[in-house]
């Protein structure tokens, strides 16, 4: 029982980090770096922002992976013997795989993007006239998967939140009894 209350806490607070986080940047950081004194500092104020952010995003996805294998170890009886179990273990992991993906490749953009530490710039992810071209290139591809990261880890949290009910004991019996009767 112990094992399963670190493993879901694990889970649900490195997912929570993730999806928040990235949410709150892209709401909140990007935009409200135009804010900055003068179009150098808006790039500056951003990246400072997004620099502070890697460390702990990616604390959040270790400890939300973590939790996820090893949730997925202690319910490896429940994955084979509840219909619906594996197929919802497998759209889960492989949106994490695709939240992982776009989360790695949002991480080099920003990297281009930091290294210009006091480029001029709009916002956050919109360049402006002094904008480099290779870093205006990473802020366009930014813009959009600002949004793509907070999108797929809302549909883990969906889905979490539907494998949760699946454990219900009514669920879990009626799971396995489908399963037996091939229904």
């Amino acid at each position: 029982m112990a094992q399963n209350t670190v493993s879901r806490s694990l889970h649900d607070v490195g997912l929570a980090a993730w999806f928040g986080g990235t949410l709150a940047n892209a709401v909140a950081l990007n935009p409200a770096a135009s804010a900055a004194s003068g179009a150098r500092s808006t790039g500056a104020v951003a990246n400072a922002g997004w620099d502070r952010w890697t460390p702990v995003n990616a604390a959040a996805i270790g400890a939300h992976l973590l939790g996820s294998v090893l949730q997925l170890s202690g319910n490896k009886e429940r994955v084979k013997s509840q219909q619906g179990v594996a197929s919802m273990s497998l759209l889960k992991t492989g949106i994490t795989a695709a939240a992982l993906g776009v989360t790695a490749y949002s991480r080099v953009l920003g990297r281009k993007v930091s290294a210009h530490a006091d480029v001029p710039a709009e916002s956050g992810t919109e360049p402006s006239g002094g904008t480099p071209p290779e870093v205006a290139a990473a802020q366009k591809q930014l813009r959009l998967l600002q949004w793509a990261i907070p999108g797929l880890t809302g549909a883990l949290v969906v889905i979490s939140a539907y494998a949760g009910e699946q454990q219900r004991p009514t669920e879990v019996k009626k799971g396995v009894a489908e399963r037996l009767l091939g229904a």
